[in-house]
């Protein structure tokens, strides 16, 4: 629900930013051909192409808005950013196209006509996209999409730019056809730096770069102290367009039973959900010792529990040892393997416990990946 009032939000804004372009560049157009100004048909221009970027915005907000499917498992969240790293190009173009008109204004002045009308129509431009560039910004912040504040940016650019109409027109108007040329260089510097910041933290997202160290340390300060963790380890973020997700290895007493220690990894997502906004998803792993600390894999050789279990009864078999087990438990620790043997207590009534336990550690003691031997009885 929450999703899905986000996508609303988001395609709203870009719908009316869409309107007020359209409008803008037929005024823009019209008029600058009227008035022979071809800094304000170039305007013009440049708010039919916003018309482009609105399209993207509005369509991107509407993927990454779907729910998770058999071939995005992970969210849709990512078109926002593809987007946005598209916007911050088209931003670097359209700079670098404000700048070579710039220049080619030098030695191109057009007398102007009905200057007045064209600056209004300038000015016109400057406060609509002023305006959208707040009404923008506000819903990006409530709902923290960087496409939107791209896009309120991309706003902002244009109102910048219909500034330098308005001083081409007066300057030009005055006899300073150079003062044009210069504003217009200048903010296609500004439009390039813009899209070139843009882009920059887009490219980050896409190559899973973490979140910020402060959040990161405050992260792991919460996740020691929740009560049966004894350390955290192998702790990674990233962003995932408005979202962010961790995964993390805590370790716990190497005894606990599997459903105590998913009950720590639920404690875990949730501090960490809390510590941390905008965590969208948490994968826990339950270790039972530091296996960062590990230069090798200490368990790659040894078998698992069918095969333990297996090499276990032969050994016993070859020993003579008899006794019925109820139940075979393992624990994978420093590189080998421990065993604890669950008999009926029937056993304690015709043998001591050190002859029990003694017959099944000789049985297991020449096998060399296996450790201590523990003995129940129940």
């Amino acid at each position: 629900m929450q999703s899905n009032n986000r996508t609303k939000a988001s395609q709203k804004v870009t719908i009316v930013g869409a309107l007020i372009d359209f409008l803008l560049s037929i005024i823009k157009i019209i008029l600058g051909f009227i008035g022979q100004s071809g800094a304000l048909i170039a305007d013009g221009v440049h708010s039919f192409s916003d018309l482009l970027t609105d399209w993207v915005t509005w369509y991107a907000a509407k993927l990454s808005g779907d729910a998770p499917d058999a071939d995005h498992p992970y969210g849709h969240e990512r078109f926002e950013t593809v987007a946005t790293l598209g916007l911050s190009i088209f931003l670097a173009i359209v700079g670098t196209i404000i700048i070579f008109e710039g220049f080619g204004r030098f030695s191109n002045p057009n007398e102007l006509r009905h200057e007045n009308w064209l600056i209004a129509a300038a000015a016109l431009s400057v406060l609509s996209k002023e305006a959208l560039y707040w009404y923008t910004v506000k819903v990006a912040r409530d709902i923290n999409s960087d496409l939107l504040k791209a896009n309120a940016w991309h706003h902002r650019t244009d109102a910048f730019s219909s500034i330098v109409v308005v001083i081409g027109i007066i300057g030009a108007a005055n006899g300073y056809f150079f003062l044009d040329s210069v504003a217009a260089i200048i903010v296609g510097i500004l439009i390039i730096y813009i899209g070139w910041q843009l882009g920059f933290e887009a490219t980050k997202e896409l190559v899973d770069t973490s979140i910020d160290q402060e959040d990161i340390k405050a992260l792991r300060v919460a996740l020691s102290e929740i009560k049966g963790v004894n350390s955290v380890h192998t702790l990674r973020t990233r962003k995932v367009g408005h979202k962010k997700s961790a995964d993390v290895h805590v370790q716990v007493n190497p005894f606990l039973s599997v459903s105590e220690g998913h009950i720590i990894s639920v404690s875990v997502e949730r501090v960490a959900k809390e510590c941390i906004e905008e965590l969208d998803d948490v994968t826990v792993h339950i270790d039972p010792e530091n296996d960062e600390e590990k230069e090798d894999a200490p368990y790659k050789d040894l078998p698992e529990r069918a095969q333990a279990l297996k090499i276990i009864s032969q050994s016993l078999k070859l020993e003579n040892v008899n006794y019925n087990i109820e139940k075979t438990q393992l624990h994978y620790l420093e590189g080998e393997i421990l065993v604890d043997f669950f008999l009926s207590a029937d056993y304690l009534k015709n043998q001591e416990l050190n002859n029990i336990k003694s017959e099944l550690s000789a049985a297991l003691e020449k096998l060399p990946d296996f450790g201590e031997v523990k003995v129940y009885f129940s």
